[in-house]
Formats: C-alpha cells, sequence, structure tokens
C-alpha cells in the first residue's frame, strides 16, 4: 500500500509514502514505558506532562526569525567543520518523562528506519539555529536548546546534536522528510537507532541522567 505525505517537499511535489508507519493508540503517549508514533497528521492526546500539544501558529520564516529564537547564551565547544563535508545540526529532544523524541524518515531516506531530527545548516543560520528549525520541520516540535551532545561524523556531514526539551509544537505537523514522529524509552532506544551513525549519539545520550530520573 502507497499513501502520500500529506505535505509536499520543497519542489511543490507530492511525496509517496511505499510502506506508511503504524500509528499507536492514544494511550500509548500516556504511559511513560511505551512507545507511542503518531504519523502526519494525525490524532494526538491534548496534553503530555502537563504540556499542550498544539499547532505553533508563529513559525519564524526567515531566517533572521531563527536566528532571534536562538540568540542565548548556550555553553558549548568550538566547532570546526569538515573540509569537504556540509555542517549539519541536530536536536535530541527528552520529553519530562524521560522518553526521547525520534522521526522516521520518509521511505527510509539514507538507511535511517528512526533517527533524530537534524539537517544542513542553511545560509544565514547559526548552529544553533538550525537545530531549532530541524526540529520543527522534521518533528513538529517547538524546542529549546539546553546543552551540547556531540559532533558526529555522518556520510555527508560533520553535525552538531545538542540536547533539547519540548516547548510546544505537535508531532502530527512534521514535513514531509518525516513519515512518523516516536516517542521513545530510554531503554529501547537501540532497537530504533539502528545505523551506526547513530551509535556514538546514542552513547553520549544514555551516559547522562535522565529526565525522569532527575524529577523530584
Amino acid at each position: 500500500m502507497t499513501d502520500c505525505h500529506p505535505k509536499r517537499n520543497d519542489k511543490g511535489e507530492l511525496v509517496a509514502i511505499k510502506r506508511p508507519s503504524q500509528p499507536t493508540p492514544l494511550t500509548a503517549w500516556l504511559d511513560p514505558t511505551a512507545v507511542a508514533t503518531v504519523v502526519p497528521g494525525g490524532p494526538m492526546p491534548a496534553t503530555l506532562n502537563g504540556m499542550p500539544f498544539a499547532h505553533w501558529t508563529e513559525v519564524p520564516d526567515n531566517a533572521e526569525g531563527w536566528q532571534a529564537l536562538s540568540d542565548r547564551e548556550l555553553a558549548e565547544p568550538e566547532f570546526v567543520p569538515h573540509k569537504w563535508k556540509a555542517t549539519a545540526a541536530g536536536a535530541v529532544v527528552e520529553e519530562a518523562d524521560g522518553r526521547v523524541w525520534l522521526v522516521a524518515p520518509s521511505n527510509a531516506y539514507g538507511g535511517y528506519s528512526a533517527t533524530f531530527p537534524k539537517g544542513r545548516v542553511e545560509p544565514g543560520l547559526s548552529l544553533p539555529a538550525s537545530a531549532l528549525k530541524e526540529a520543527f520541520e522534521e518533528a513538529g516540535l517547538r524546542v529549546a536548546l539546553s546543552g551540547f551532545l556531540a559532533d558526529t561524523e555522518r556520510s555527508q556531514t560533520r553535525t552538531r546534536y545538542y540536547l533539547a526539551r519540548r516547548l510546544g509544537g505537535n508531532p502530527a505537523d512534521m514535513g514531509w522528510e518525516s513519515q512518523a514522529v516516536h516517542l521513545v524509552p530510554r531503554e529501547r532506544l537501540a532497537g530504533f537507532l539502528t545505523h551506526p551513525n547513530d551509535l556514538p549519539l546514542l552513547k553520549a545520550l544514555l551516559a547522562l541522567p535522565s529526565k525522569r530520573d532527575s524529577r523530584p
């Protein structure tokens, strides 16, 4: 069965999803031990961990807008660009219940069945601003960056990943590059992050305390 993503790609073309993902029941979102999955335009609970899911109506439409959202002090090491690989940025967003947000690239693009939202840095954008932009475009989430996680070598990019927390948005609003968004307990991340490029990130994340463990 083939479906089309409700959002068109950057060329205005329909994106056929060859093997559509399957959503989980709404009850999975409220269980911190469960994997929860939403597909484009799918239903979501009204809130999670006391924070609502709502369409982000004031999404920046230019580089200046994204830069304004990222203009805050963030302790991070100097980024050293690769000689020939592109520079990219991504966000590892952890929910208050300790689960982590992942995206399922449409048609497993690049060999990824699931990964963290990330993308190449566009002209006029800093690394932090790019991470914020990609979190929204690929996962439908409005996030705030909370720290540096790791720099990794991908096949065509050197990518900086930031830790982040959800401020708003709705994962059902994911862009055409994602055919599903998952919320995954830490102990089950290894079953989703199967691409070798994501293993260093998984190791770095699991070395940090979970937000769920740090809650009073």
